[in-house]
């Protein structure tokens, strides 16, 4: 293989790289005035708490398992997707918190928190609409 062949590969290969690493955005109802930062995102998604600061009632959605779901693990909640089945098998285990309801699509997401007061997810960042309100982008 020419040295040309092989630096078009290794282009092609990093490009990939660069797709798969989509930003994050997490959303929320548009009538959520609740101030939300990353650690009550955390607490929300790992079953630590089940409202947000405001007292209202936080009902997060995950979407299936996808690279934007291993995005939103390492980069928002800082644990790999090995973590949190461990964390939420012991929380199963032992009686606690349920994970959070999973979703087929960004679509689905943004239909399900476009319609759910208390509903928090996260979708590729290009995807949020006016419908739902973004909180933070990662």
């Amino acid at each position: 293989m020419s040295f040309t062949h092989q630096v078009f590969i290794l282009a092609l290969l990093a490009g990939g790289a660069q797709l798969a690493a989509a930003d994050v955005a997490v959303i929320v109802h548009p009538s959520n005035a609740a101030s939300i930062d990353e650690e009550q995102i955390t607490k929300i998604f790992l079953g630590q708490t089940k409202t947000f600061s405001g007292g209202s009632e936080a009902t997060p959605v995950d979407i299936k398992e996808s690279p934007l779901r291993e995005e939103f693990g390492t980069k928002v909640l800082k644990k790999n997707s090995a973590q949190l089945k461990a964390l939420w098998a012991r929380q199963i285990f032992t009686g606690g918190a349920k994970p959070p309801r999973e979703l087929g699509s960004d679509e689905e997401v943004i239909k399900f928190v476009a319609s759910t007061p208390g509903a928090i997810g996260y979708v590729d960042a290009g995807k949020a609409n006016a419908t739902v309100k973004v909180i933070t982008k990662r």
